[in-house]
């Protein structure tokens, strides 16, 4: 069901601080690092965090549902927006995630990042 969640929190450098010694207890570590943004997990990253303040405007959740196939990201997104979402991302590769990335955003009428991702090659 879920792909990966993320947070924005005011400090990145306090909150991964935080977060890796909190989590190392349950097997959870960081394993993947951006520009503003770290990720936890065990095998993949799942747990994001982001840098970004309530008033930059970026939402204050992130929350990415797995896809099996990339026909289903392009189908959660024309559905997402029928519905009244708000395009925040079409569907495409994002090959700076990685390789077969495919995924799509929508913000949600609360203005949440809502993505759907399939990682499987076409």
């Amino acid at each position: 069901m879920f792909d990966h969640v993320g947070l924005a929190v005011a400090n990145l450098e306090r909150s991964r601080a935080f977060y890796s010694a909190a989590l190392a207890a349950l097997g959870i570590r960081s394993l993947v690092e951006f520009p503003g943004a770290v990720a936890f997990g065990v095998e993949l990253p799942q747990f994001w965090l982001m840098q970004g303040e309530p008033a930059s405007g970026r939402p204050r959740a992130h929350v990415a549902f797995h896809a099996a196939t990339r026909l289903e990201v392009d189908t959660f997104h024309r559905a997402a927006l029928d519905a009244g979402g708000i395009d925040n991302g079409a569907p495409g590769l994002r090959p700076d995630y990685h390789e077969n990335y495919y995924g799509a955003f929508v913000l949600d009428p609360d203005g949440y990042n809502v993505e759907a991702v399939c990682h499987r090659a076409p």
